[in-house]
């Protein structure tokens, strides 16, 4: 099997649609010379109804993170986006997006990830994706596994998503911005460099 067959079969998927109030719009970039991904925890409203990962106000700010512009972001072939959920949750009445159903990276991400053996770093991008990639390695919460952040290189980078939301956390954790940005924009420079 090819990524392309990978990628064909994850756009035809419906595993969740009886579970979603929208049709399935499953939502990966991804590439053979991808190099570093981004995995989050699944697209927004925004960004399921565009198809482009990452378009939306939480997207500029993870750009500004990765020191990197827009169309390098979405042009660059060592650069692959795939969250825990390939689709859009839906919104919770109560406020936010639901969380990724666990069921797309039961049935995807393993098959994914062995078709990206070139990737040098992956950016775990929220508490989701940590928690899956991490697992027992990971911290008690999102803000003590960010900042333990060097245990996990070279290979994985936990990141706060860039929400809005967070923009409180941001600022009760400067250490965010003053190490951890500096790093990852260098690593970057670096992944995509010819």
């Amino acid at each position: 099997m090819t990524l392309e067959t990978v990628l064909t079969e994850i756009a035809q998927c419906r595993a969740c649609a009886d579970e979603l109030s929208h049709e399935p719009r499953p939502v990966v970039r991804v590439r053979r010379e991808t190099r570093l991904l981004i995995c989050g925890q699944a697209p927004g409203r925004l960004v399921h109804e565009t198809g482009l990962p990452f378009n939306d106000p939480s997207g500029d700010r993870l750009r500004g993170w990765l020191g990197v512009d827009r169309e390098t972001f979405y042009g660059h072939p060592a650069i692959g986006v795939a969250a825990m959920a390939f689709c859009f949750p839906g919104t919770n009445p109560k406020g936010g997006d639901f969380p990724p159903p666990s069921r797309c990276a039961e049935l995807w991400r393993p098959l994914l990830l062995s078709h990206l053996p070139r990737v040098e770093l992956t950016l775990l991008v929220g508490s989701y994706a940590q928690a899956w990639a991490l697992k027992a390695e990971r911290k008690a919460n999102m803000t003590e596994t960010v900042r333990a952040w060097r245990d996990y290189l070279p290979a994985m980078l936990p990141l706060p998503h860039p929400s809005w939301r967070n923009t409180a956390w941001l600022k009760r954790n400067p250490w965010f911005e003053a190490e951890v940005t500096p790093y990852l924009r260098q690593r970057v420079e670096q992944i995509l460099r010819p």
